[in-house]
């Protein structure tokens, strides 16, 4: 492995890198500190409270179509943060960010449940992955303004949804600069099919989807349900912690996982525990999953009930098992 000679150096007297971080930090505070971003900010926390943008004069202006209020607020940003780094190209933008072969993200703001970010799609990196197959349906809702670019992309509605899957609707769209693009993630997914050089967006999004909702992804070919996960950060923790209790045989959680099982909220969380109750101790899972079937209000009613007869035709031994006792 080369290591350039300013990385090398670095090794005995961080101080450059130390006063690089310094600048940037403060250049950072000094964007924040504008009285425009300051007013993004506070209707970003509006905004994330589930205010409508047509009352959010700053937030409303950065997305109108063919406006230029968009490209001014991150032009300014950028340029100070380029202009920072051609003198300190090892400082590091203290913001956070993603980038790979394919797209790189910028956080600008967030508040709650909503962001503000500047985002950049690449064409040829588009190319080189296969075309998109399926499309995935989140509990968000999506502003987003193109600044640079073109791109080809296809608005897939989700008409109704059907055993196994939905019916789906699909449309061509050309994205230029300046168009506004605003979809229900619930409802809509905006694939990109080919993008000219690289597409520039400014996105603004907003979780929406109550407790227990739940991000789908479907085939495109024939509407088939592909793969469902849980809509919010929260769920997916305790949807791996539940399955990481019954990989471990933790028979001492189980007591808790009935608890969680028989809880108002996320279906897909509760299913998700009362399965690993009954792997760790089956009379008290199986006592669990009578009690919620028999519960006709219960959304987890049917799927209970159809797993409590198939459970008792392949195991009549269950109706007499007593709890394990820890």
């Amino acid at each position: 492995m080369h290591v350039r000679p300013e990385l090398q150096a670095l090794r005995g007297d961080d101080t450059p890198q130390r006063r690089a971080q310094t600048r940037f930090n403060a250049l950072l505070a000094q964007w924040r500190a504008d009285p425009l971003i300051a007013a993004a900010q506070a209707e970003l926390a509006g905004f994330a409270g589930g205010a409508l943008l047509e009352d959010l004069p700053v937030l409303g202006a950065l997305f109108a179509s063919h406006g230029d209020a968009a490209a001014h607020f991150c032009g300014d940003l950028v340029q100070r943060f380029v202009s920072a780094l051609a003198d300190e190209p090892l400082g590091q933008v203290p913001l956070r960010h993603y980038t790979d072969d394919l797209a790189t993200s910028l956080l600008l703001l967030r508040a709650g449940g909503a962001s503000l970010a500047l985002q950049a799609l690449d064409g040829p990196g588009l190319a080189r992955r296969p075309a998109a197959v399926s499309a995935a349906f989140a509990p968000t809702e999506t502003w987003e303004i193109v600044l640079g670019g073109r791109a080809e992309i296809e608005r897939v509605r989700l008409v109704a949804p059907r055993p196994g899957g939905a019916e789906l609707a699909r449309e061509p769209l050309l994205l230029e600069p300046g168009a506004v693009c605003h979809r229900l993630g619930s409802r809509e997914a905006l694939p990109v099919r080919r993008v000219d050089g690289t597409l520039v967006t400014l996105k603004l999004q907003r979780h929406t989807g109550a407790p227990g909702a739940v991000t789908c992804e479907y085939r495109l070919a024939d509407g088939a349900l592909l793969h469902q996960a849980a809509g919010s950060p929260r769920d997916s923790r305790l949807e791996l912690t539940t399955a990481l209790l019954g990989r471990m045989g933790r028979t001492d959680a189980a007591p808790l996982l009935a608890a969680m099982a028989e809880e108002h909220g996320s279906a897909s969380l509760r299913w998700q525990a009362l399965r690993e109750c009954i792997g760790l101790d089956s009379g008290l899972g199986f006592a669990t999953l009578c009690g919620i079937a028999a519960r006709s209000d219960d959304p987890l009613c049917a799927p209970a009930g159809a797993l409590r007869a198939q459970l008792l035709e392949s195991y009549p031994e269950l109706a007499g098992v007593q709890p394990c006792r820890v």
